[in-house]
């Protein structure tokens, strides 16, 4: 059914049908509109359902309306009965108006509002002025009545680019020990959307500003302050570091397991104990486990887990490939090749972690081509004709001496 047959059917019996949310401010913006999420005033769960009886109700804490995969909500009230995210008292009603819903909503530019047949705006909380000065500002007091809203401002800085306001900073940091009441999944949910974004560092940031950071995301707080040496790393300390690789990684793949990746490739600097600064050995093989704590935490799916355990265990020897003899190159190849982020992931997150604060020569850290070529061409089948030898330990020693070999011939011509 057409929305603006769905509107007129609202209005002929006493309501209105406005779109609301991120998606009036994605309009206002410009930018694309993937989801879109209407709110009903005027009329009663009960006469919504007489109107649209083959509409579906989703929903536990809140019932929306499905209808050919659009959701619509009746407007609604809020009253903070506990503590979390879930704890809340919800009244709907055909007497509560479009502005009193957009008042418990999170930030000003969420909680604009347009009547789907008129075209009217309705911006009570001043979203299109804040939206012109690239501000993020929560549009009541309410916003501190939920936590989850903390991690949505950080996601939206990192898709939007925008500034929060410094009472909105304070109202998160206020939010800090009720962080702890929400589910991973939710966490995850906003986490992968920022990742998703061009600049994964500004959720981060926004993080830090708030001084919230450390709550889910401890292994990347623990970074902050980790010098470093100054003479490969003039960013400064790791946390820095690891903001710009994994924005690099932004700018070089859409798969967010691999940005995943590259965000955790230096988490064993965290620990390293001050006396040793600047220099961090062995920081490779300790991210191993901190990797894992941090993905468990928040509820990473376990392929990015596999996909980080590998960048932080490799990401150190990919990047200094090209000084390995032609045996270490072999079996660095192999190990990663076998691994579930490959050659062609791990290259990726070298890559960012060399060359974006430094003018390192991309020739001296290419591992994938070579590695996949030597691997293609010497294989099970290759080696079983050469030597008429079958399956087992034999086999194996007998291809990793003639990729050495090949290595060897192969680095002669090069």
């Amino acid at each position: 059914m057409e929305i603006e047959k769905i509107a007129k059917i609202i209005k002929e019996n006493g309501g209105n049908l406005y779109l609301v949310g991120g998606a009036i401010r994605d309009e206002i913006m410009g930018m694309p509109i993937y989801d879109r999420d209407y709110c009903v005033t005027g009329i009663s769960k009960s006469k919504f359902q007489k109107l649209f009886p083959k509409a579906h109700i989703r929903g536990k804490d809140f019932e929306v309306f499905d209808i050919d995969r659009v959701e619509f909500a009746l407007a609604r009230k809020e009253r903070k009965i506990g503590v979390g995210h879930k704890e809340f008292s919800i009244e709907t009603g055909e007497n509560i108006t479009i502005e009193q819903d957009l008042a418990r909503r999170d930030v000003t530019i969420n909680s604009i509002a347009k009547d789907v047949l008129t075209g009217e705006i309705i911006d009570p909380y001043n979203g299109i002025c804040d939206i012109e000065n690239h501000i993020i500002r929560a549009t009541t007091e309410a916003f501190k009545e939920d936590p989850l809203r903390v991690y949505r401002v950080a996601r939206l800085v990192a898709k939007l680019g925008f500034t929060v306001e410094e009472n909105t900073i304070k109202q998160m940091e206020s939010l800090k020990k009720e962080l702890c009441t929400l589910s991973k999944e939710r966490v995850f949910h906003e986490f992968e959307k920022a990742l998703a974004t061009s600049h994964p560092s500004e959720f981060f940031n926004t993080l830090r500003k708030a001084n919230v950071l450390d709550v889910h995301f401890e292994e990347i707080y623990n970074l902050i302050g980790a010098l470093q040496p100054e003479q490969y790393h003039p960013e400064g300390d790791a946390y820095n570091h690891t903001m710009i690789v994994v924005d690099k990684s932004a700018s070089m793949t859409d798969d967010l397991a691999i940005r995943f990746a590259a965000l955790v490739h230096d988490l064993g600097k965290g620990i390293t104990p001050k006396e040793k600064y600047p220099h961090h050995h062995g920081h490779d093989e300790k991210g191993v486990e901190l990797v894992g704590n941090l993905g468990n935490r928040i509820g990473v799916p376990k392929k990015w887990i596999s996909y980080g355990k590998v960048s932080s265990k490799e990401h150190m020897k990919g990047g200094i490939f090209y000084k390995m003899t032609p045996a270490k190159k072999v079996s660095f190849i192999e190990r990663v090749a076998k691994s579930k982020l490959g050659l062609e992931g791990l290259q990726i997150v070298v890559i960012c972690d060399k060359c974006s604060t430094r003018n390192t020569e991309l020739e001296n850290i290419k591992f994938d081509e070579i590695g996949k070529e030597c691997i293609s061409e010497i294989n099970g089948q290759y080696i079983k004709e050469k030597y008429n030898i079958e399956e087992g330990i034999l086999l194996a020693l007998k291809m990793h001496q003639e990729r050495v070999k090949w290595m060897k011939e192969k680095l002669k011509i090069i």
